[in-house]
């Protein structure tokens, strides 16, 4: 029997230690790096990291370790190198030249993730949008590139089809897509407008910490969810009803860290769904042993749309999978997080935060009513203030 299945690309991943990035945190960076790539259908082999206060103008890492990734791209075989950081287009001519493979960086990646994800018109038009974004600038060495190395990550949407595109043309492309996409936007609008009568609860988190799972068991629906990032790009809006009070529940896409400004820019019209939210559901992944940044980059992001003073409602998912590592008795370190066991991570953090906290978990269906308790209190409230005379609701 043949096997049909496509092969899966071979990368390596490469990041810099800096100031702002010590070892602990571009391992962090590295292992979301390599969840990306596995997103993307590929698969991490080697890790290669150095220390510089900046990245190398012209190729990001030192000459001496781009000369040692080289030999190990040659003698291994690898389809694709992927920088965490993004890369400059004279930085990228320069690395492709000397690894002579294919060459992405976490802004491009993510970017073939979304081409990838995105299902509706709207969402395509968004992906295409910043995709072109990208690689304006980098057209000069880019479509040899491109021509040697048709197809697989990093080369799906306007990538692979405008090969041939000239920069005239592409910046035609902008702005018909931007037109395009004001168009949609005011559709957006109307539709939101059309249904302002009921409380509107957006779901907003990191990516992959469970808001389509959570939103399926809420709205009972059927939305499309997956362990890997960026499940969902569309926006997906449904009616809830919890005893007798019915309210507009909105899915939307993952915050991520390092998302780039033009991703942001071009989903403004989803994240005009969580503008326009009455209540906030922040959902964090409790057994992510970085759920703690993700929280800070969540709470970046609402902070740059103007939504970080929203009610909100922190649910802390994925309890069944917390795992912790008990201190020994005579142990006289100080107890770190992966020390704590839930029940006291749950006393440190419902002391730490003002907006009322609850710990679930979406896919056992662990205290999944007392989180629909606690949101029929918040709609309530959002709605007793709204329509103070249809008390017969409650």
């Amino acid at each position: 029997m043949i096997d049909t299945s496509q092969k899966k690309e071979k990368a390596i991943l490469i990041g810099l230690i800096t100031k702002k990035q010590d070892k602990d945190r571009i391992k962090e960076f590295l292992d979301e790096l390599a969840f990306l790539v596995e997103t993307a259908g590929g698969i991490s082999i080697e890790r290669f990291t150095q220390s510089l206060e900046t990245p190398n103008g012209r190729t990001f890492v030192g000459t001496g370790k781009l000369e040692e990734i080289k030999e190990y791209v040659m003698e291994n075989e690898i389809d694709l190198a992927v920088f965490d950081d993004e890369l400059s287009p004279t930085q990228l001519r320069n690395i492709e030249k000397t690894l002579n493979c294919k060459i992405l960086d976490r802004t491009n990646l993510i970017l073939d993730i979304f081409a990838s994800r995105a299902r509706t018109a709207h969402a395509k038009t968004q992906v295409e949008l910043a995709q072109y974004e990208y690689l304006l600038p980098r057209l000069a060495g880019l479509w040899t590139h491109l021509e040697r190395q048709r197809g697989g990550i990093g080369l799906r949407g306007p990538g692979e089809t405008e090969i041939e595109t000239d920069r005239r043309i592409i910046r035609d492309r902008i702005s018909l897509l931007k037109t395009k996409l004001i168009q949609i936007d005011k559709q957006k609008t109307t539709q939101r407008k059309n249904r302002q009568s009921l409380i509107r609860v957006a779901l907003v988190g990191y990516t992959n910490v469970g808001k389509s799972t959570l939103m399926n068991l809420l709205s009972k629906s059927n939305i499309f969810a997956e362990n890997k990032l960026f499940a969902t790009l569309d926006t997906t809006v449904r009616k809830v009803v919890i005893e007798n009070l019915p309210f507009l529940l909105s899915d939307t896409v993952g915050f991520i860290r390092k998302l780039p400004h033009g991703i942001v820019e071009s989903f403004k019209s989803t994240l005009d769904e969580v503008r326009e939210a009455d209540v906030l559901i922040h959902i964090v992944d409790i057994s992510h042993p970085d759920f703690e940044e993700q929280i800070n980059t969540v709470n970046q992001t609402l902070n740059d749309i103007d939504v970080i003073d929203k009610p909100t409602i922190i649910v802390f998912n994925k309890i069944d999978a917390y795992t912790f590592v008990e201190k020994e008795e005579d142990d006289l370190t100080p107890a770190l997080k992966e020390n704590l066991s839930l029940e006291q991570l749950k006393n440190t953090w419902m002391a730490k935060i003002d907006s009322p906290c609850i710990f679930i978990s979406a896919t056992e269906k662990q205290n999944f009513q007392e989180l629909k308790n606690l949101l029929y209190q918040q709609v309530k409230k959002m709605h007793i203030k709204r329509y103070p005379y249809n008390d017969f609701l409650y």
